[in-house]
């Protein structure tokens, strides 16, 4: 007996809609990112009716079924054909880019109601978010409130390639990422849902002799803190990645016990899990404003009603800057957009998530076969902005097809944009700042993602009396003050 499908392309069937929206997603974007309908090829051009009519006799409101965000390009391009386009004669920054309209929220009664206090009030429902709101609900801090301003995914870390590596030019966070790395091979099982997590490795690539340099100088470094890392020929490369053009590069460094994540379902399974624990997860809520009396703030102002708090932690991300302003706190971050694209599904060719140092360029196939890559662009501007370019299209195509010349044939079916939360010295801002119990965790600079499952620890160590990571003396806001930490210098995307 043959099933039902709504979505043919991701074979969604009716049973898994209905199990998302018994779990409280009714509106189509939470739906999209629970169930992964609607991101295949066809990009929801066969799916999305038969979804919306599914949610409607379940009892979701016309405003909750409104059309997920549309994503360009309007049909599969070839990557051969966006690399025939200029970028420079393309806008750069705001201009031209299509207005991408805020989320729906569900109708009031559909959303749980906030409670009147909370020992701890963690703002934004990210990674570094959810995943410390489990972490504290382990340790025993139930009365814990996450709040999202829109749906789970909505941020970055619904936005980023999945990247997880250890591969750093400084100590700390070689030590932060290889932990993260550690817990990533044990979270399925610990979530109960499977994060596709796999160690694929990471391969740089070093065009100039100063990149080379670096690479050997990291190399030696990672050897000292017992990575893996190797530096090779171009020809080995090659060996490692066959589609790669050897006259891109000079050298390249390789770890293969990097490895990569489906970022979706890792929300998904902390939210769940911190659930399950105790904490409450809220979306759709706003966060407006802050009371305080005498050092403290005493209440979370939102959109839905003011909270009563212990602790407030400010994980907002590319927002945190806007939130930590609220309480009158200053901070250095600036948060840029990074753009980022799938192709359709190919053949299984590339083991490694390959970047081109100096460029930007990095890319990586998902165990669905896609394609999936991004690229930094030094044009863009500071501001929060989750908007598409076709500039960003044609650059990437560029790039990559010079590097891997075989990409000239594939199609991207899907571009997106999320935000970096940049600091000056490319290094976090953690703990208390401001006030005595508002505590930051941000700054990530576009890597939180890798670096949550083992900083989520540290701070939930911290706010629970357990102990005291050297990272929040090496990394607090005051550091700023004093000309900052030492630069972390391997940042790509």
């Amino acid at each position: 007996m043959g099933k039902t499908l709504l979505c043919g392309c991701e074979d969604v069937t009716p049973e898994e809609v209905q199990r998302a929206f018994a779990a409280g997603h009714r509106d189509l974007e939470s739906v999209k990112r629970y169930t992964g309908f609607g991101t295949g090829p066809c990009q929801g051009k066969s799916c999305l009716a038969l979804v919306a009519r599914e949610l409607l006799r379940l009892g979701a409101t016309p405003g909750e079924v409104a059309p997920f965000t549309s994503r360009p390009p309007r049909q599969p391009v070839a990557l051969g054909t966006l690399a025939a386009l200029d970028p420079a004669s393309l806008p750069a920054g705001a201009d031209g880019i299509p207005p991408e309209a805020p989320p729906a929220r569900p109708g009031e009664g559909a959303l749980p109601p906030l409670p009147a206090r909370a020992d701890v009030v963690i703002i934004g429902g990210g990674v570094v978010g959810l995943a410390l709101a489990y972490e504290l609900a382990r340790r025993g801090t139930t009365d814990v409130l996450v709040l999202e301003q829109a749906y789970l995914n909505f941020g970055a870390s619904g936005r980023n390639g999945g990247g997880v590596r250890a591969q750093w030019s400084t100590p700390t966070l070689i030590d932060l990422a290889r932990r993260s790395l550690a817990r990533c091979d044990g979270l399925a099982v610990e979530l109960g849902i499977n994060v596709w997590f796999r160690r694929g490795g990471y391969l740089f690539l070093a065009p100039t002799r100063e990149h080379v340099a670096r690479l050997e100088r990291n190399a030696r470094l990672h050897a000292a803190h017992g990575l893996r890392t190797r530096i090779l020929t171009p020809a080995e490369a090659v060996r490692v990645a066959p589609a790669l053009e050897p006259s891109c590069f000079l050298a390249a460094s390789h770890n293969p016990d990097d490895g990569v994540v489906f970022p979706w379902p890792f929300l998904w399974g902390y939210a769940t899990r911190a659930e399950a624990l105790g904490a409450k997860v809220r979306t759709f809520t706003r966060v407006t404003g802050f009371r305080a009396s005498g050092p403290a703030l005493t209440h979370v102002e939102t959109d839905r009603g003011a909270v009563a708090c212990g602790l407030v932690v400010n994980a907002a991300g590319a927002w945190s800057k806007q939130v930590a302003g609220l309480a009158g706190l200053a901070t250095p971050n600036r948060p840029t957009r990074h753009e980022i694209l799938v192709s359709e599904a190919l053949e299984p060719w590339l083991d490694p998530l390959v970047s081109l140092l100096g460029t930007g360029l990095y890319f990586s196939q998902s165990q669905r076969g896609e394609l999936v890559g991004g690229m930094g662009d030094p044009a863009e501007p500071e501001g929060v902005n989750q908007g598409s370019t076709l500039r960003f299209l044609a650059r990437f195509a560029r790039a990559a097809t010079r590097l891997a010349p075989r990409l000239a044939g594939v199609k991207v079916v899907r571009q997106w944009a999320g935000c970096y939360d940049v600091t000056p010295d490319n290094n976090p801002i953690l703990g208390p700042a401001g006030h005595a119990n508002f505590f930051q965790v941000h700054g990530l600079v576009g890597h939180g993602f890798m670096m949550a499952p083992a900083l989520a620890e540290d701070c939930a160590d911290l706010i629970t009396g357990r102990g005291r990571h050297e990272l929040f003396d090496r990394f607090p806001l005051s550091r700023f003050q004093q000309g900052g930490a030492v630069r972390e210098d391997f940042i790509i995307g």
